[in-house]
C-alpha cells in the first residue's frame, strides 16, 4: 500500500494512537494552521475613541511631510498616501500603514534633506497606527495567529535523547528542515511530506529497538560508546566517536569489575570516509589492560562496521581498554602526487562504535537491562492477565504523558494497552516487547511529533486566553533548550505553580548547560554561524595566488612520473618552483575546517559571553574584546595569543576589531567565492542588525559586473561599480541604504583578514548613511550604530528572538508587544536577561487566540480519537 494509506492503516489499527487526520484533515481546520487566519480570528478595528484622530491629527502631519512625494498627484515609488477619504477607509488597510511605520522608523521617510517629524509627531503617528489600522488593545494584547509546530530535526533528536535515554543521530535519518523568517523552527516552514512520515515510522522502530528492554533480567553487562573513550591529554577534545586516521591519537576508558571471573568482550569499530576516495591508511592498536587485543591496518571506507570478540579473565577492580591510531606513511612519489592534487575535503576517520562487557560467565546473578527503570516501575511484571493489563496501563500512561507533553485521555491509554497486549500475549513474546510496540505508536503519533497546545480556562466571550501551564512548560523548554520539559518544569506545571515561579525558572534554564542549544540554534541562524564551515570562499583567489598556483600545477603535471624520486638531482629552478608550490599550498590550506570552526566559535562564544554575563547587547555592535585562539589571532594579525582554546582577549586600542561586524564569520558568509560583496554585507546589516531589510531586487536589474563597461580597459573598484549601478533608478533607493554599510567593511577581505588595498587600489571605507550621518571607517560606523541606532538594534534583536520563541513571523499585531520590550531594553542598557524575560512574559508567548467555540469543541473531540 502507498505511504499515506499505510499511515491511515496505522491510525485505524491503533499503531498510531492519534492520527494526523484527526487534527488537520478530519476537523477541516486547515485555516488555523500556521500563518493562516479565519474570518473569526481576524482583528477588527478598535471601537473606542481613545488616541489620535485620523482627520484631525494624522492628515496634517501627512500633508506636511508626505504629500509632496506621495500625494497631490505624485506617486513616487508607486506609493500614494492621500487617497483615504475617511477614518474607516484608512484603518481598513493595516498592511499599508505597517509599511509606512517601518519606513518612518528606518529614517527612509521623509527622505534625507527633507524636514523630519518631531518626536511628538512621530509618537502621534505611531499611536494612531497601532490603535487604528492595527486595532491593538493596549490593555489586552493580541498573541497573534495560532501555530501548530512540528518538532524540527534537532528538537526531535533532543527530545528522543531526553525521553528515551539513548544516543540517536537525527542527522543520519532526517533531512535538514526548511527555514522561515530566518529560523528552522517556524511553523510555516515545517511541512510534512509522505517521505518524512515514512522516516518517522522508521525512526520510531529504530529508537525503540535501541532503548526499550525486551526482557526483565539479563546477565550483568556494561556498554560503552565512542564518546566514553577520551584522551589522556586533558587539552585534547578528541574522543572515540571520531579519530583522524591522518594523526597519531590515543583514547582510553577505565571501568570497574565487581566480581572476578571470565567476561565476554565485544568491540565494534567503524571506518568512515568522505565520498571522494582518500588513499591515507592507518594502524589501530587495541589494548586491554596494556595487553594487545588486536592490531588492524585500515583506511578509507563508508561506515564499515567491524566486530572483534574475546573472553577475558579478570580480577575484581579497575580495568582499561585503549585504542591508538598511527598513520601509515606513504611512499615519496605518492606524497608528492598527493601534494599537487586539487584541495579537497577527503578524510579517513575511525570510530569506537560500541564496547560491550558481559559477565561473569556462568553466574546466576541477573540484573535489569540498561534503561529498564526509565520505562518500567516494578521489579518484574505481574503474571495474572488483569494485573498485567493494569500494569501496562500504568507504564504507558506514565510514558505517553511525558512524550505528549500533556495529559493523555483514557481512550488513548486503552488503545495503547490493547496494542501492547496483542504482542505480549503471543507465544515467545515478553511483556517488555509488547510495551515496546505500543511505544512505537506513541513516537509515531502527531501528539508527539507536533507541539499541540491548550488554553487555560477563560470566559466564554474572551478572544485570547493564557496557554495552560503544561503548554507553557513546553514553550519554555523548546525555546531555551530545544528539547522537552524536564521534571522540575513538569512538576511546577502540574501543580499550577509555573507562572508563579516563572522568573526563577527562566534563570535556572539559562544557567543550565542545555541552554547551549539555544545559543547554537538562535545565534547560528540569526548570525548565520551555521554556514561558516561550508562557506564557499576560494582562499587561493582571495589571497591572490590562484593564477600562480594553477601555473605551478600545470608545470608539475607536465613532468614525467617519478620525477621527484631523485630530489637530490633536481635543478635549482625545479627546487625553487617546488618550494614555492609548497609555500602557497601551506598558506591556502591554512584556511581549513579547524580555522573555520574557530571562526564560528568566536561569534558564538562572544554572544554567549554577552548573554551569560548579562552585559549590554550593544557590545555586539562595538566593544574592545573578542574571543580568539592562537590560530585565529594569527589570521587576524593579533599578537601574544597562544593555545588552541578559545578565550576572551582584550583588543589593542588601535584594532578595528570588536563587535559582530568585524568578525570573520559574518565577513565570510556575506562574501562571493572570489571576492567581497558590499551588497551582501550591507543587506546582512540591514536585516540582522538594524531590522530594516531591503526588498528583493527586481528581476530586470543588471548584474553588478555589467557596470564595468563604463570604465574601458581599466579595472574599476567595487565602490566605482556600485556608484554606476546606483545610477539605475530601480537600484538607487535600496543601494543608498546597503552600499555605505557594506563598503565600510571593505578593509576586510572575503576571509575576514585586514587589508589596506584591493587589487592594488587603496580601500575607501568612508560613507554616509541614509539618515545623513557620515563616517570615515568601520570604527566610526560601529560607534554610530551603538550610539545613534541602539533602538533599531534592540527592535531587530527583539523581533528575531520573538520569531524564534513563538515559531511564526512578526505580525503588525505584535507592534505594541515589541515596543514594550524595546522600552525595557532601553531602560536596562540592553541587558539580555531583560530581553529574554520580556519575551517569555509577552502576550505572544503567554497566550493564544481562542478558536470559535464549535471548532474548539471539535478539536477536543479529535483529541479523543
Amino acid at each position: 500500500m502507498d505511504l499515506l494509506n499505510r499511515w491511515r492503516f496505522c491510525v485505524a489499527t491503533g499503531i498510531i494512537t492519534c492520527g494526523i487526520a484527526s487534527y488537520f484533515g478530519g476537523l477541516a481546520i486547515a485555516e488555523e494552521l500556521p500563518g493562516r487566519e479565519t474570518e473569526d480570528s481576524k482583528v477588527t478595528p478598535a471601537t473606542d475613541d481613545a488616541g489620535p484622530s485620523f482627520q484631525n491629527d494624522i492628515v496634517p502631519i501627512l500633508q506636511r511631510y508626505c504629500y509632496d512625494c506621495h500625494g497631490y498627484g505624485e506617486r513616487e515609488g508607486n506609493f500614494v498616501i492621500d487617497s483615504f477619504e475617511s477614518e474607516d477607509e484608512a484603518t481598513a488597510v493595516p498592511e499599508f500603514w505597517w509599511r509606512v511605520l517601518k519606513n518612518l522608523r528606518a529614517g527612509v521617510m521623509p527622505p534625507m534633506g527633507s524636514d523630519q517629524l518631531t518626536d511628538m509627531e512621530m509618537a502621534t503617528v505611531k499611536d494612531w497606527i497601532k490603535r487604528g489600522p492595527f486595532a491593538i488593545d493596549f490593555d489586552n494584547l493580541d498573541p497573534g495567529p495560532i501555530t501548530v509546530r512540528r518538532l524540527n530535526r534537532q528538537e526531535y533528536g533532543n527530545t528522543v535523547r531526553a525521553l528515551m535515554g539513548v544516543e540517536f543521530d537525527e542527522t543520519l535519518l532526517f533531512p535538514a528542515d526548511d527555514s522561515g523568517h530566518g529560523f528552522d523552527n517556524v511553523a510555516d516552514a515545517l511541512m510534512v511530506s509522505p517521505l518524512l512520515l515514512d522516516k518517522y515510522l522508521q525512526a520510531a522502530e529504530l529508537i525503540v529497538e535501541r532503548s526499550v528492554p525486551k526482557v526483565t533480567k539479563i546477565v550483568p553487562r556494561q556498554v560503552f560508546r565512542g564518546r566514553d573513550f577520551v584522551s589522556d591529554d586533558r587539552r585534547s577534545k578528541r574522543n572515540g566517536r571520531s579519530l583522524d586516521g591522518k594523526k597519531q591519537e590515543k583514547v582510553a576508558r577505565e571501568f570497574e569489575i565487581e566480581t572476578a571471573g571470565r567476561y565476554n568482550v565485544s568491540i565494534g569499530t567503524k571506518q568512515h570516509g568522505s565520498f571522494e576516495f582518500d588513499p591515507a591508511r592507518y594502524h589501530v592498536t587495541c589494548r586491554i589492560d596494556e595487553e594487545v587485543a588486536f592490531v588492524s591496518e585500515l583506511g578509507w571506507d563508508e561506515n564499515k562496521l567491524t566486530t572483534v570478540e574475546s573472553i577475558e579473565r579478570w580480577d575484581a577492580g579497575k580495568h582499561r581498554i585503549a585504542f591508538e591510531i598511527r598513520p601509515v606513511e606513504l611512499a615519496s612519489d605518492s606524497e608528492v602526487a598527493e601534494s599537487i592534487e586539487e584541495e579537497s575535503d577527503t578524510h579517513v576517520h575511525f570510530e569506537v562504535y560500541r564496547v560491550e562487557i558481559e559477565g561473569p560467565i556462568g553466574t546466576d546473578q541477573r540484573v535489569h537491562p540498561p534503561n529498564y527503570e526509565r520505562f518500567f516501575t516494578r521489579d518484574s511484571p505481574p503474571t495474572e492477565p488483569d494485573q498485567r493489563r493494569s500494569y501496562a496501563a500504568e507504564v504507558l500512561e506514565r510514558f505517553a504523558t511525558r512524550a505528549y507533553r500533556g495529559e493523555v485521555d483514557q481512550v488513548t491509554i486503552d488503545r495503547l494497552v490493547g496494542l501492547a497486549e496483542t504482542v505480549y500475549s503471543q507465544p515467545g513474546e515478553t511483556f517488555e516487547t509488547g510495551i515496546g510496540r505500543a511505544i512505537v505508536g506513541v513516537l509515531s503519533s502527531p501528539r508527539f511529533l507536533f507541539r499541540i497546545e491548550s488554553a487555560a480556562n477563560s470566559s466564554p466571550d474572551a478572544k485570547y486566553a493564557p496557554v495552560d501551564e503544561i503548554s507553557l512548560a513546553s514553550r519554555l523548554s523548546y525555546f531555551l533548550w530545544s528539547s522537552m520539559p524536564d521534571e522540575e518544569l513538569v512538576r511546577l506545571a502540574e501543580n499550577g505553580e509555573l507562572r508563579a515561579n516563572l522568573s526563577d525558572q527562566v534563570d535556572r534554564m539559562l544557567d543550565d548547560r542545555r541552554s547551549d542549544a539555544f545559543i547554537s540554534n538562535f545565534v547560528g541562524q540569526w548570525l548565520r554561524t551555521r554556514d561558516v564551515i561550508n562557506a564557499n570562499v576560494d582562499a587561493s583567489f582571495v589571497m591572490g595566488h590562484a593564477e600562480e598556483l594553477e601555473k605551478l600545477r600545470d608545470w608539475f603535471r607536465s613532468l614525467p612520473r617519478g620525477f621527484f624520486r631523485g630530489r637530490d638531482s633536481m635543478s635549482e629552478e625545479h627546487r625553487e618552483k617546488f618550494a614555492r608550490f609548497r609555500e602557497i599550498r601551506r598558506e591556502v590550506e591554512r584556511i581549513d575546517d579547524d580555522l573555520k570552526r574557530s571562526i564560528r566559535d568566536e561569534t558564538e562564544q562572544f554572544v554567549e559571553y554577552v548573554i551569560r554575563n548579562d552585559v549590554s547587547l550593544l557590545d555586539l555592535l562595538d566593544c574592545d574584546y573578542t574571543f580568539l585562539n592562537a590560530e585565529l589571532a594569527e589570521h587576524y594579525g593579533i599578537e601574544h595569543v597562544k593555545g588552541e582554546k578559545m578565550r576572551r582577549v582584550d583588543l589593542p586600542s588601535d584594532s578595528p576589531r570588536g563587535g559582530l561586524l568585524t568578525q570573520a564569520s559574518m565577513l565570510m558568509v556575506t562574501s562571493n567565492p572570489t571576492r567581497t560583496s558590499p551588497v551582501k554585507r550591507g543587506l546582512f546589516i540591514l536585516d540582522n542588525i538594524l531590522g530594516t531589510p531591503a526588498p528583493p531586487a527586481p528581476g530586470v536589474v543588471p548584474e553588478l559586473e555589467e557596470s564595468a563597461d563604463h570604465f574601458g580597459d581599466r579595472e574599476p573598484t567595487l565602490r566605482e561599480l556600485l556608484s554606476v549601478h546606483r545610477e539605475d533608478a530601480l537600484c538607487a533607493s535600496c543601494h543608498a541604504r546597503m552600499d555605505p554599510l557594506g563598503l565600510a567593511l571593505e578593509n576586510f577581505d572575503a576571509l575576514g583578514m585586514w587589508r589596506e588595498t584591493d587589487r592594488g587600489t587603496p580601500v575607501e571605507p568612508q560613507g554616509e548613511l541614509v539618515t545623513g550621518e557620515t563616517f570615515r571607517d568601520v570604527r566610526e560606523l560601529k560607534a554610530l550604530l551603538r550610539n545613534n541606532h541602539a533602538d533599531a538594534f534592540y527592535r531587530c534583536v527583539t523581533e528575531k528572538l520573538l520569531v524564534f520563541a513563538v515559531g511564526r513571523g512578526v505580525e503588525f499585531t505584535d507592534e505594541q508587544t515589541i515596543d514594550q520590550i524595546v522600552d525595557r531594553l532601553r531602560e536596562s542598557d540592553g541587558r539580555f536577561s531583560v530581553l529574554v524575560h520580556a519575551v517569555v512574559e509577552s502576550a505572544p508567548f503567554q497566550k493564544q487566540r481562542l478558536l470559535p467555540s464549535t471548532k474548539q469543541e471539535n478539536l477536543s473531540k479529535g483529541d479523543q480519537e
